[in-house]
């Protein structure tokens, strides 16, 4: 089929041999998705610019509190989210805990939607042996002061409009796709989030005729490289749509982190090449476990069945 084509080289041989392919081999015309899909895919992408841009201003915050408030990233157990951001705009340098008494960083503490009365006093006197122990470089008029505090008003803006993202495209996909949204949260260790950008980076599985052809569209087919005699297996093409790709590779993860609640075949197998090989890499293991997953996502919308761990381990091919 490839009819001698390179992937290394575009060149005039290359572009008349591709000519000839829809005269010697034509393709089969298929009937293009809706225009939701494409809404879908717009929303993905969307999701995913504000996710970057959540994680510039989360490393310029950091960076700046190093000069005002380092110990402040202590004060909870994760220093993110939007009672932290919150915090940390009420009190961007070490100064503006010591300027107020107790009662009035109190109060300011319990003005915060989420925090009752116990944690109050408690990040209050938690704020106070964090600020005595920082010896800040710059003053409290200090310009990275007014630096933090954009950081927060990004950070909270970028938050909540991906917060809306989300719902937007868990609307979308329920109104273009709601089955396959069902069947993709019935897998473990896939949740709203991931089962809905899985609906809009790979469109309805249906439209293709095997799970080889998937692996194709998100660029995890092996390479080959042919010279001569020579013919060699390369690593995954990585060409196709990168993100699905991405999305698909943490998924692997996210199934790994709940294995112990919710028990999945592919868990079991990425496990298993884990235990068994001391040379391979846990990449190749991750996206041989990413072919799998393929596999069980397309069996499973191909037949319009949920996932049930029993019927995967009995059947090794879903």
């Amino acid at each position: 089929m490839d009819n001698n084509l390179r992937h290394n080289k575009t060149d005039k041989v290359d572009a008349y041999r591709l000519a000839l392919i829809q005269f010697n081999a034509p393709q089969k015309l298929r009937t293009p998705q809706s225009k939701q899909y494409h809404e879908l895919q717009n929303a993905s992408r969307y999701y995913e610019e504000l996710t970057r841009a959540l994680i510039v201003n989360k490393n310029q915050l950091h960076r700046n509190l190093q000069s005002t408030f380092p110990q402040l990233e202590n004060v909870l157990s994760k220093p993110a989210g939007r009672i932290y951001w919150t915090i940390v705009s009420l009190f961007p340098h070490a100064q503006y805990v010591l300027n107020h008494n107790e009662n009035q960083v109190f109060q300011s503490l319990l003005d915060i939607s989420g925090i009752g009365r116990q944690r109050a006093h408690y990040l209050t006197a938690r704020l106070y042996a964090l600020a005595r122990q920082a010896y800040p470089y710059d003053t409290k008029d200090s310009i990275i002061v007014r630096a933090i505090q954009r950081n927060i008003s990004n950070l909270l803006s970028l938050s909540t409009e991906r917060e809306s993202t989300v719902n937007y495209m868990e609307k979308l996909s329920k109104q273009v796709n709601a089955r396959s949204l069902t069947i993709y949260e019935s897998i473990p260790g896939i949740a709203k989030i991931t089962a809905v950008r899985l609906v809009a980076e790979l469109g309805d599985l249906r439209r293709f005729d095997t799970s080889t052809q998937i692996d194709a569209f998100v660029g995890i087919d092996p390479g080959r490289y042919q010279s001569g005699e020579k013919d060699s297996r390369l690593g995954i093409t990585k060409h196709g749509n990168h993100l699905a790709r991405k999305i698909l590779y943490r998924t692997i993860t996210q199934m790994e982190t709940v294995k112990a609640t919710q028990p999945c075949h592919i868990t079991d197998y990425y496990d298993k090449k884990k235990r068994s090989s001391n040379s391979r890499g846990y990449k190749k293991i991750a996206i041989a476990s990413v072919h799998k997953l393929i596999r069980t996502m397309f069996a499973l919308i191909k037949h319009d069945q949920l996932y049930d761990y029993n019927v995967a381990t009995h059947n090794q091919r879903l």
